[in-house]
């Protein structure tokens, strides 16, 4: 049975044609039923271009993989696993970049990776639900395609779970240099090379000061920070965005189902396309920058915000748009298993628990959804409630109870995280009717609480609300002159990605509007 449906057999052989010169596919294949499928798609693949032959001897150990190769293999990226799911599109795009296609990135950080020196080895752990691993395997196919210094093997955690074990991988996508440890969690192209050329982060700061005032500074990447930057270009004003990375809380966000006008869509494809669009304008997009302070408009009328490279930008008038991230229950243990067990994304990670039991903290839409995801795939979920009652959507509620395999526990407070050193063992909980405290022994917990705003860095130098979102006004003006803010990290209710975009247009034109009568 093919592993390829018609219209993408199809989709794939028009991209085929960007090849510029011959790949070879070398499978490493066993008697497994995965090794079967592995084969088939192989062989689907190479029909598709006459610039592509097949061969089925390869030696690596881990099997089922196989390695795109040309060059005399001095290009070449490896998957051991199907890349299929949300990986499909790192397949494709491997197969063009070893095919010598060029990747649509900066030529000044293509130049970088071409000049790192090695030998480099990457190895990258993903799940095939991942929707953040996708950014990493990319942006280490790319460098292993363009300097023969560099080697990458993309290798899934659900399918190799022997080696997971052993290397103690809990969270993906996990990312090993040489054998060690390099990162975790989502990094796209230029953190990566930033994080190899220490040099990088000097340089862009330096870039960045020599910069003259803008008319319109944004920080954050995020649906208000982009819609914000995308209103004030289109004003014809001189307009910047810092983020520290584009997308903003929207990368870590899986089905989006209620963007109005599109049914469907994933949050990773929307930040893409927010960055896209932004590009079409004369915006001068300034990544991997992290804000960390704000002084008001002087006599010079210029504000100024203070990021942590060490470099400063002058702006006739300011949007904050620093959105929000995941909150965390503040308990002892969390910090120490973090990525150990403990969890936030249950999309990402949750393959890496099959058969194990977990915990998910939350009782809201996000922490049912994850329980009901979950207890498809581990063997049993406690979802653990500090309401006396869950508060998710009814539908999800009845699903939540139908599921054989779930324990409900409600009125109760999260005290602890135990383990034994290297991994989750357990969560303690007090009854808050009874004031008994529980133990559950457990392998991995999921953290679905909510959002804290992105706004510690903004303490002393403008109004925050004390749950510390950033107090604005109908026109999203804040307490400074020529300062504005939208989205998640401010006191608009109702965080979702249509209001932010709605809210930070509005901090666009109130932002013009201020400046044509100053």
């Amino acid at each position: 049975m093919p592993v390829l449906d018609t219209a993408t057999t199809s989709q794939l052989k028009a991209y085929l044609g960007n090849l510029r010169r011959p790949v070879e596919l070398v499978a490493s294949l066993n008697d497994s039923p995965k090794s079967a499928d592995m084969r088939s798609l192989v062989e689907e693949i190479a029909v598709l271009s006459d610039k592509i032959t097949a061969r089925f001897d390869g030696e690596d150990a881990r099997r089922p993989s196989f390695a795109i190769r040309a060059d005399e293999g001095r290009a070449q990226a490896v998957f051991a696993g199907l890349p299929l799911g949300h990986e499909f599109t790192s397949l494709i795009l491997a197969l063009l970049h070893v095919g010598g296609h060029p990747p649509k990135e900066d030529a000044e950080l293509l130049d970088q990776v071409r000049g790192l020196e090695g030998p480099l080895h990457f190895e990258t752990f993903f799940s095939l639900t991942c929707q953040n691993c996708p950014d990493v395997v990319q942006a280490l196919n790319i460098m292993a395609a363009l300097n023969p210094n560099i080697t990458h093997v993309a290798i899934d955690g659900a399918l190799f779970q022997d080696e997971v074990e052993r290397r103690k991988i809990m969270a993906v996508p996990t990312i090993f240099l040489n054998g060690e440890q390099f990162g975790q969690g989502r990094m796209d192209l230029a953190q990566i090379v930033a994080k190899l050329d220490t040099g990088a982060v000097a340089r862009a700061a330096e870039k960045i000061a020599a910069k003259e005032p803008f008319d319109v500074l944004v920080v954050g990447g995020g649906p208000a920070g982009a819609a914000a930057a995308i209103y004030a270009a289109r004003k014809g004003i001189r307009t910047g965005v810092v983020a520290e990375r584009f997308g903003g809380q929207v990368l870590d966000t899986m089905g989006i189902e209620n963007f109005i006008s599109v049914s469907h869509t994933e949050g990773p494809k929307l930040a893409a396309q927010l960055e896209q669009h932004v590009k079409d304008y004369s915006v001068d997009v300034m990544n991997l920058q992290t804000a960390v302070g704000l002084k008001a408009a002087n006599g010079d009328g210029l504000a100024t915000v203070e990021l942590e490279s060490g470099a400063s930008v002058k702006a006739r008038t300011v949007i904050l748009s620093t959105g929000a991230r995941w909150r965390q229950m503040g308990v002892p243990g969390e910090d120490q298993y973090r990525n150990k067990g403990v969890a936030y994304c249950p999309h990402c990670d949750g393959p890496l628990y099959k058969g194990k039991r977990v915990a998910v903290i939350g009782g809201g839409n996000s922490g049912v959804e994850a329980a009901i995801d979950l207890a498809g795939i581990v063997s049993h979920v406690t979802l653990v409630e500090f309401d006396s009652q869950l508060r998710a959507d009814a539908v999800l509620q009845t699903k939540l109870r139908s599921l054989p395999n779930v324990t409900i526990i409600t009125s109760a407070l999260s005290t602890e995280v135990t383990g034994d050193g290297e991994k989750v063992t357990g969560l303690v909980y007090r009854d808050r009717n009874t004031e008994e405290v529980h133990t559950v022994a457990l392998e991995g917990i999921f953290v679905q609480i909510g959002l804290v705003p992105n706004t510690e860095w903004l303490k002393g130098s403008i109004g925050l609300s004390n749950r510390g979102e950033i107090e604005v006004d109908a026109r999203g003006e804040t307490s400074l002159p020529g300062v504005f803010a939208a989205g998640d990290a401010t006191t608009v209710p109702y965080k979702q990605i249509i209001i932010a975009m709605g809210e930070g247009s509005k901090a666009a034109l109130s932002a013009f509007d201020y400046l044509i009568r100053h």
